[in-house]
């Protein structure tokens, strides 16, 4: 049986290639003016965003890494059977991340909307890849 007839994989292969997709609407956050960012922060009722160089640097920064990791996840879902044994261990890691992402959000103080909003969803979709990829063996 071919990869693309397993129903597992495909599910698996097309997840992939959907998170990395969205992932990678990131870059437009990346290079968007200053004033958008100022302005979306205002929109979602947070702090204002501080008007500081290092500031925008790592909102920015951590936009482009987001990005490089759509690519990433788009190049995997290409190459299932070439990253299988690494896609069991990158969906742990992604729970992990989700778990430390509500921790951070909690410590900074961000809403609970926010924080449920985006350490919720990391850990279902780690959760759902990790299932995935089980089921594809």
């Amino acid at each position: 049986m071919t990869e693309t007839a397993k129903y597992p994989v495909s599910w698996l292969t097309w997840f992939l290639w959907l998170v990395g997709v969205v992932s990678q609407l990131a870059f437009v956050a990346a290079v968007m003016p200053e004033s958008w960012i100022v302005e979306i922060t205002d929109q979602l009722r947070l702090e204002p965003f501080p008007d500081t160089p290092l500031a925008f640097y790592l909102a920015r920064h951590l936009s482009l890494l987001y990005g490089f990791i759509g690519i990433a996840l788009i190049v995997v879902s290409y190459r299932i059977t070439a990253f299988r044994a690494f896609i069991g261990a990158l969906a742990i890691g992604i729970i992990a991340f989700g778990l430390l992402q509500g921790l951070i959000d909690f410590q900074s103080g961000m809403p609970v909307w926010w924080t449920a909003g985006e350490s919720v969803s990391t850990i279902i979709g780690g959760g759902l890849m990790f299932w995935l990829h089980r089921r594809c063996g």
